[in-house]
Order: C-alpha cells, then sequence, then structure tokens
C-alpha cells in the first residue's frame, strides 16, 4: 500500500482501492491533518474480500475553519466500505467561519462503494457544510448514508447550530445527474429550527443504486410502505361496535417517520428519507434495512457489536 504520495496542497485525503490477488485492497492512502484514515486489516469475515476505511478526525470533531477534502477511487469489481466510529462534532463558530467536508469519489464498473458513516452532531452556533460528489457507471453499487442530529440533544442542546447544509451529487460516466439532493437548515429571524423540527431530533437519507442491491431496495419499499400505512393510518369514525374512542385534537406524532421513492430512468437507484425523535431508533431502523450488505461487506453496518 502507497503511504507518502502527497497530491495537490487542498486535499486531505486520497483512498485507492484496487483488486490484488482476487481481493480489495487499499493500494493507496494519504491523510493530512485534521483528517485521519485507518485501514484494519480486517473486518468481519474474510471471505467477503471487502476492504473497510475509517475517516477519523483529530480531537475527535471538526474545528471551525476547518476543511476536509478527500478523494476515494474503488476500482472495477471491487468492494470498500467508508465509515466513521463516532458521530462527527462539529464545534462552535468561530465569528463567520464554516466547518466544511468535501468527498469526490468514483465507483468502477461492477464495484460497491458504501458510504455509512455516524451522523454529523452539531454543536451551538456551528456552521457546516457537505458536499459529496459520486461517480458511477451503469453497474456501479453505490449505498449512501447522510444523516445529522439536532445537536447534544440530551444537554438540552437542541437545533441550536447556526447553519447546516449537505449536498450530494450521484454522476453517470457521462457526467449526466442520476441524483441530486440538498438540506439547508439556517436560523430565520422568525422562525428557528428548532421551531421548525418540532419534537424530532434526527434527520436522515439513505441511497441505494446498482444492480446488486435491488432485493435490499425492494424489500426497504415494502416494510417502509407497510410500516407508515400502520402508523399514519386514519382513525376509523362513527359509531357502532367498532367505534373507536375520541381522538385528540392533536395526535401524537410517530417518533420515526420513513419515506421511499425510486429514481433512475429505469427505477435502479432508491432514496429513503427518515426523521425520528432519537439517534437510537435510526441506527436501528439503518441496521435491520442495511443488515443484508453482511455479505458484500464482511460486517453488517451499524451492527452494535
Amino acid at each position: 500500500m502507497e503511504l507518502d504520495a502527497e497530491p495537490a496542497a487542498a486535499t486531505t485525503g486520497v483512498v485507492r482501492v484496487e483488486k490484488v490477488r482476487g481481493r480489495s485492497a487499499v493500494t493507496r492512502c494519504f491523510a493530512k491533518y485534521p483528517l485521519k484514515i485507518i485501514v484494519p486489516s480486517k473486518v468481519g469475515h474474510a471471505s467477503s474480500g471487502a476492504a473497510w476505511l475509517y475517516a477519523l478526525t483529530y480531537g475527535g470533531g471538526i474545528v471551525s475553519g476547518d476543511r476536509i477534502s478527500c478523494t476515494v477511487s474503488v476500482g472495477d469489481g471491487c468492494t470498500a466500505a467508508m465509515t466513521t466510529q463516532a458521530s462527527t462534532k462539529v464545534y462552535k463558530a468561530v465569528g463567520l467561519k464554516c466547518s466544511e467536508q468535501v468527498l469526490e469519489a468514483t465507483v468502477g464498473k461492477d464495484a460497491l462503494l458504501a458510504a455509512i458513516p455516524d451522523p454529523v452532531t452539531c454543536f451551538s452556533t456551528a456552521r457546516y457544510y457537505q458536499k459529496q460528489v459520486f461517480h458511477v457507471s451503469g453497474d456501479s453499487n453505490l449505498v449512501l448514508v447522510d444523516w445529522f442530529t439536532s445537536g447534544r440533544y440530551e444537554s438540552g442542546e437542541k437545533w441550536d447550530f447556526n447553519s447546516y447544509k449537505s449536498v450530494n451529487h450521484i454522476l453517470s460516466e457521462e457526467h449526466q445527474p442520476l441524483f441530486i439532493d440538498s438540506v439547508l437548515l439556517e436560523q430565520g429571524s422568525n422562525c428557528s429550527i428548532a421551531e421548525r423540527m418540532q419534537e424530532y431530533n434526527v434527520v436522515a437519507m439513505v441511497v441505494l443504486l446498482g444492480p446488486k442491491l435491488k432485493q435490499i431496495q425492494d424489500k426497504m419499499q415494502d416494510e417502509v410502505k407497510n410500516m407508515m400505512s400502520v402508523q399514519l393510518r386514519p382513525p376509523t369514525s362513527g359509531g357502532g361496535r367498532y367505534a373507536t374512542r375520541p381522538q385528540p385534537l392533536h395526535p401524537q406524532r410517530p417518533p420515526l417517520i420513513a419515506s421511499c421513492s425510486p429514481f433512475g430512468r429505469t427505477g435502479t437507484g432508491m432514496v429513503a428519507q427518515v426523521v425520528a425523535v432519537s439517534t437510537e431508533s435510526v441506527y436501528s431502523f439503518l441496521r435491520h434495512h442495511l443488515a443484508a450488505l453482511e455479505p458484500f461487506l464482511g460486517a453488517a453496518p451499524y451492527s452494535a457489536s
């Protein structure tokens, strides 16, 4: 594995995954402050042949004004998982300085990249910007989880950051957009983020793209549809034998709300959007719906172990 070839000054991380003796292997890994990349020798069962990467930051978070820029290349037929060891903390802003993360990834033919980090947690007054661009071919496979919390809400710090923006682009070989998503939350003069988000503390997005993930997509869509049809079913009305009790004027919202939508010309992609009251409920959602990735990755994403 090549460790010391330094790229352009603005880049803080470079990773390349290629086939080596029939297995996916990290053949290039470069990182500099504030980014650190760990490549464990083994994660889960070895038969999967997948490469795992852990992206960390010195000090356990991103300081105001820090900029992390990382490029990842997953070669043809390779499998790679990119994750974190804990939530990405974004510390308080100094003046108008913004903390930034940029990821540009290329996924080769018949390759699989799973970008499965823990959530971003912005501290009070923090300013955060993130952009992720994925270049894929016709039979590339991509799992993308992008999610964030309201902050240190268990300590009473809830939706108290100044701004959060996350942009995700998936582009074809012809540089045509297959998927574009942008989330922006800013404190407003008339309505705060906390007022808009009500009791919810977590927002998550899951993208599944590619032929290897079709069964996982179909199962997730069916299960989410069934779950929400039960949770959001309107109460029955009228008298008689099956009459229900009087319903409150403001019924309690479900602790987790999810929806799924296909995208792409032939429906090769699917996006799930989730909001939830607790971080643990989203971890449970991800563990359940992404457990079928274990044969590809050698370990189930977000496993409790």
